[in-house]
């Protein structure tokens, strides 16, 4: 018999309010003691992209958070307090005297396990690729025994960087973005798609309301390898838990064999 491979996540859906860090804190504590219960299960939360500052860009250099040390220490003490790791949310990072879209990763006992430098810049709406240094690498990462992976937004539209995540075994992607209210059909679609055809669930967690002059559509939602929809937040603030079981995951696969029967060497215009 398989062992069982259980875990609840957490979607923080909070607005957020552009350039106030320490607002935004303080909204997250808010949401943590509102909505927040115990589990016998691991259970991993889930922010908003740039859940520090927004997109502040004009001020980037300014707001920046040095190598996200203080993000680190605030979602560090939460984690302890609450017992539950930080999977996805990025802040605006400053690293060697460049700005990245920053994602981390803070286990149960409030240590930085890993980070994730956003990979995809968006060159529209929010200019970011003006502003941020791209990221280089896949962020995955092991979740007391389920193996994870995280993405930030605009990554979503790049199913060959979303594939290689699948190619690393992971069983479960977490995806902060700040998708703005019109777009919100394309933004459930496409993760219900990753998630039926590389067989793992998406937990992805979406920014709400007007954050400057922008409306973000909120909408937050968890989705199974068959592209069902377990639980999903409305378009405003709101908090949802869902529970997830990856159990058959690496069974459903061997049997699909989606990954063996790949033809990579009719692919190589990918890569030219």
């Amino acid at each position: 018999m398989l062992q069982k491979k259980v875990f609840r996540t957490g979607l923080i859906q909070i607005p957020v309010k552009l350039g106030n860090r320490a607002e935004n804190q303080e909204t997250i504590r808010g949401w943590m003691k509102k909505y927040y219960s115990q589990s016998d299960n691991l259970t991993a939360m889930v922010l908003p992209e740039l859940w520090d500052v927004g997109y502040a860009l004009d001020m980037a250099g300014t707001v920046a958070d040095h190598q996200a040390e203080e993000a680190a220490e605030f979602l560090g003490s939460l984690a302890k307090e609450y017992n539950c790791w930080f999977t996805a949310g990025s802040v605006i990072a400053e690293d060697n005297g460049r700005l990245f879209n920053r994602s981390l990763i803070i286990n149960s006992k409030g240590e930085l396990v890993d980070h994730y430098d956003k990979v995809h810049l968006v060159p529209f709406i929010t200019v970011e690729d003006g502003v941020f240094y791209e990221g280089d690498r896949p962020c995955v990462f092991d979740m007391d025994g389920i193996k994870a992976g995280s993405v930030i937004c605009y990554d979503i539209r790049f199913p060959e960087w979303i594939r290689i995540y699948a190619l690393k075994g992971i069983e479960v992607l977490f995806i902060c973005s700040e998708w703005t209210r019109s777009r919100m059909n394309l933004f459930k679609t496409m993760i219900m798609a990753h998630s039926i055809e590389n067989m793992f669930y998406c937990v992805a967690l979406n920014n709400c309301d007007l954050s400057g002059e922008i409306d973000f559509g909120g909408g937050s939602f968890v989705c199974s390898p068959t592209g069902e929809v377990i639980t999903e937040c409305s378009g405003t603030l709101d908090g949802k838990f869902a529970d997830i079981d990856t159990t058959d995951i690496d069974e459903n696969r061997k049997f699909l064999q989606v990954l063996e029967k790949r033809r990579p060497e009719l692919y190589r215009e990918l890569v030219e």
